[in-house]
């Protein structure tokens, strides 16, 4: 059993919900993704222990995603990045590390999107659909913002991410 790009979204977007996960259908529906990819999510996503099973109501599994999303997400997906293209900005050109970082003399990272508002370097997003998901979700987009620093940031920005994104899995979940 592999872990795929999208389980890691659906793991993160269940973060969002503090007590029982929604319906698969409600979550198809905010992430983008079809019925069936959320429920093969959800299995795969238990099988990993990264979720508690049903009679825990498929709570994410803090402690294991944690160590998972800091340890082992940039070498399962790493980052690939594409040319300069229009995009979603992420890592450290979205909150909540923006505030955090002084912008580089450089093109930002951004999750190519036709209809982005910001010019930077393609960062491939862990599935097609984020920017259109982050962008009707704005905890999920800082999640997924922070990850993307964990993948693909330099070490100070990895640093700043790991701790920002420990801190907020651990408020929501306690």
């Amino acid at each position: 059993m592999n872990l795929k790009p999208q389980d890691i979204v659906v793991a993160l977007k269940l973060c969002a919900y503090p007590e029982a996960r929604p319906t698969i259908s409600i979550l198809a529906n905010e992430l983008g993704l079809s019925p069936s990819e959320v429920h093969g999510a959800i299995g795969r996503l238990r099988k990993s222990r990264l979720l508690h099973g049903p009679n825990l109501k498929d709570r994410p599994n803090i402690s294991a995603l944690e160590e998972f999303l800091i340890h082992g997400l940039k070498y399962a997906f790493p980052a690939e990045h594409s040319e300069v293209t229009r995009g979603v900005p992420t890592s450290y050109a979205a909150e909540p590390l923006k505030s955090e970082i002084s912008s580089r003399d450089e093109f930002p990272p951004v999750w190519p999107w036709p209809e982005g508002d910001t010019r930077g370097v393609g960062l491939e997003p862990l599935y097609k659909k984020v920017p259109q998901a982050a962008l009707r979700d704005r905890r999920l987009y800082e999640l997924l913002s922070l990850v993307d620093a964990i993948r693909d940031g330099r070490a100070r920005e990895r640093k700043i991410a790991e701790q920002e994104l420990v801190r907020r899995l651990k408020t929501q979940h306690g």
